[in-house]
């Protein structure tokens, strides 16, 4: 199934969205540790994922003590959770159109494929799942998947060779 950017809001409730709202105003002062713990998920899920991050790659420190995983763990995770809450809002996933046609060219280029993206989705569920506490509903694990399967479709569709990697 494929989604043109106008209908990639649609069939975002505002149910699901209040409730991503909602836990997101919750987790957002902590989304450094939070971003930390959903790759720690990822990599628990797939070690092999490690070998998609150059830096993670060259480096021979242990996970925990890689300079720059922190920084970019908490980049993705913001951005995975500020689109979810501006999805419903703007109609469509909201990433700098230049930043999603990098991020399609950057997901091509390491050879990310669709099992990546579940194991993402599934590490990302749980982190937030944690981070909700009481809050946490089946409701609210659709609302956070939806809007996942939203920025994914909006990301996959963006995945060919940047134009710097054609020339």
């Amino acid at each position: 199934m494929t989604m043109n950017a106008c209908d990639q809001g649609r069939g975002f409730t505002e149910e699901q969205e209040a409730l991503v709202v909602k836990s997101w105003s919750v987790m957002k002062s902590n989304a450094g540790e939070l971003g930390l713990k959903f790759f720690f998920k990822i990599f628990e899920i797939a070690p092999s994922a490690q070998k998609l991050f150059s830096f993670l790659r060259d480096s021979n420190v242990p996970l925990e003590q890689n300079p720059k995983l922190k920084p970019h763990a908490m980049s993705v995770f913001l951005m995975t959770c500020e689109s979810a809450v501006q999805l419903r809002k703007s109609g469509k996933v909201t990433v700098r159109e230049s930043s999603l046609k990098k991020l399609g060219a950057a997901h091509f280029k390491y050879g990310v494929v669709n099992e990546h993206f579940e194991v993402a989705k599934f590490a990302l569920l749980e982190t937030i799942k944690e981070a909700a506490g009481e809050m946490w509903s089946a409701e609210m694990k659709n609302a956070w998947g939806e809007a996942y399967d939203h920025l994914v479709a909006a990301i996959k569709s963006q995945m060919k060779p940047a134009e710097s990697d054609i020339n």
